[in-house]
């Protein structure tokens, strides 16, 4: 089913709701000055201020130690400890103290610092956290008013135990491998699918068309790249299901900020097979002026943010936030789910967990029940989904969206898949992991291959339009590198633009600098760079 994983659902089974209205804590402590105006005219000390913020900072330091949950005889000992150093403070001036601080005034000395240092006093065995009434209460209906809710007590010295590899958290599929919707364990489908309705025949080849497009695009660039034609590239070889069909779960206002195996959502957007080649090419056209790596892709009119390669800078508030294994173990990481979770902000995080960071493999990189669990701790609703199947893809992106949207929240979304390919054309992925593993992805769990099952199952899709697709495709794209190789490339003075808005000396020196070292040594540079 299509549940997200709740924070709060880890919760709730350790919280109660108190049987008897309890007294507050400021109640029980200062009953004879419940309000806390009053409290704060009672411990005024006009010719000590410093006095004053000490005592508040004590008594904010006293509720969180016993609400963080701390051993209940320290936090009671320090509760007892600073309000008598409360009372001492005040000195030669009467007023009311609780009436369990009704003792012999403390010493105090004055530190090195100038600031005051109290004596310690023994703690008596006042109970704060309940009143005479609760005394025959059992200690799992007592507990603490949490800022994040009431937090029930117990008597067992219980540790919250690491993630169980038995107990995972599951995966949501609508396809099996087969390509066949797989029934829920009720067996009715058409109650299922009225649940969770499958997508449009429109749809549906829009997202099949585009999946094939990325698969031949990736085929051909890569191809160019071995005969020395670019000078770098890397595949989304049986990842391309994340990325076209949570594009098409998106509005395309919608701002993206992707990692680098995302071209799909710039395929279904609009983006050209032209503007692909004048980016891989680095040519005049390419929207970087080729100061990027090749597939370092950006569309301001596409909503789609440039490509970076520090991962962990990847990290911003937006509706969809794609990002890789890698970005997982930067600590920006870590903030930005807080910071999301914190202020409820719109955003959506996609993880593609695709099994290996380059060489790395997951079962090294963490001990987690994967990425999901995570949002979980930072208190973002949460789903683990099958990367492979675009059907569940879409369903997910599309209702996290609507969550996001909506209920104004962020939302993290954990694709499993599998990483086909190479990192890049820089790595050898066969010296780290057994090609039968691979071949098994490549072949029994293809994204591509089973979403075609599907499509060709209602009818929708057959050979001689498979067969057009991938030749039109491809003449398209091989035009295109063609084109891209002519274009010319940027300008030399394009590397000191676009910083500044008027061009400092310095940068005007070191342009001349360069021009000069490249009229003196031309065998050295490109001869199709202008100058």
């Amino acid at each position: 089913s299509l549940n997200s994983l709740s924070p709060q659902s880890a919760i709730q089974q350790q919280r109660t709701t108190p049987g008897k209205k309890k007294r507050t804590l400021n109640n029980y402590l200062f009953n004879s000055t419940p309000d806390l105006n009053s409290l704060w005219l009672t411990f005024s000390v006009p010719e000590h201020p410093f006095l004053i913020q000490f005592f508040w900072a004590n008594m904010a330091f006293r509720v969180i130690t016993m609400k963080s949950g701390a051993m209940m005889a320290t936090a009671r000992y320090l509760t007892r400890r600073n309000m008598t150093h409360g009372g001492s403070c005040c000195g030669n001036h009467h007023h009311h103290h609780p009436p369990f601080e009704r003792k012999k005034q403390q010493s105090c000395s004055r530190s090195l610092s100038g600031f005051w240092r109290f004596n310690s006093t023994k703690a008596s065995a006042v109970d704060v956290y309940s009143s005479d009434e609760d005394v025959t209460n059992t200690n799992h209906h007592q507990g603490l008013d949490f800022p994040g809710g009431h937090v029930s007590y117990t008597h067992s010295l219980n540790f919250i135990s690491k993630s169980s590899t038995q107990n995972r958290v599951p995966c949501y599929r609508v396809l099996d491998d087969n390509g066949v919707v797989i029934r829920s364990s009720s067996g009715d489908l058409e109650s299922q699918l009225q649940q969770q309705p499958l997508i449009s025949q429109q749809t549906a080849l829009k997202i099949y068309r585009e999946m094939v497009r990325l698969q031949v695009m990736d085929t051909i660039f890569y191809e160019a790249q071995r005969q020395g034609r670019l000078s770098f590239y890397l595949t989304s070889t049986g990842e391309e299901a994340i990325s076209v069909a949570s594009a098409a779960a998106l509005s395309s206002d919608d701002v993206v900020m992707p990692q680098y195996r995302e071209p799909g959502v710039l395929l279904w957007r609009g983006f050209s097979l032209r503007e692909f080649a004048d980016q891989c090419f680095g040519n005049k056209d390419d929207y970087g002026k080729g100061r990027q790596m090749p597939i370092h892709y950006g569309s301001n009119k596409l909503n789609y943010f440039t490509v970076s390669s520090p991962l962990a800078f990847e990290e911003a508030c937006m509706i969809q936030l794609l990002l890789c294994l890698n970005s997982y173990l930067q600590g920006d990481f870590h903030a930005g789910l807080n910071f999301a979770a914190v202020t409820e902000s719109p955003v959506v995080f996609v993880c593609r967990n695709n099994g290996w960071a380059i060489s790395t493999n997951v079962s090294e990189q963490f001990r987690s029940d994967g990425i999901v669990v995570k949002g979980q701790a930072y208190g973002i609703d949460s789903i683990r989904v099958d990367g492979n199947d675009a059907i569940a893809v879409y369903n997910s992106i599309r209702a996290a969206r609507q969550m996001a949207v909506n209920q104004g929240k962020p939302v993290l979304v954990e694709f499993l898949t599998y990483r086909v390919g190479h990192h890049s054309t820089s790595d050898d992925s066969t010296k780290y992991r057994p090609m039968d593993e691979i071949e098994h992805w490549k072949v029994t769990r293809n994204p591509v291959s089973r979403f075609r099952k599907w499509v060709e199952g209602n009818g929708w899709w057959n050979d001689d339009e498979e067969s057009e697709l991938r030749s039109a495709t491809r003449k398209q794209l091989l035009q295109a590198i063609q084109a891209a190789e002519r274009t010319e490339k940027p300008s030399l003075e394009e590397m000191f633009s676009d910083v500044y808005d008027e061009t400092p000396s310095n940068l005007r020196e070191q342009h001349e600098q360069l021009r000069e070292i490249i009229k003196r040594h031309p065998k050295d540079y490109p001869s199709d760079i202008p100058v």
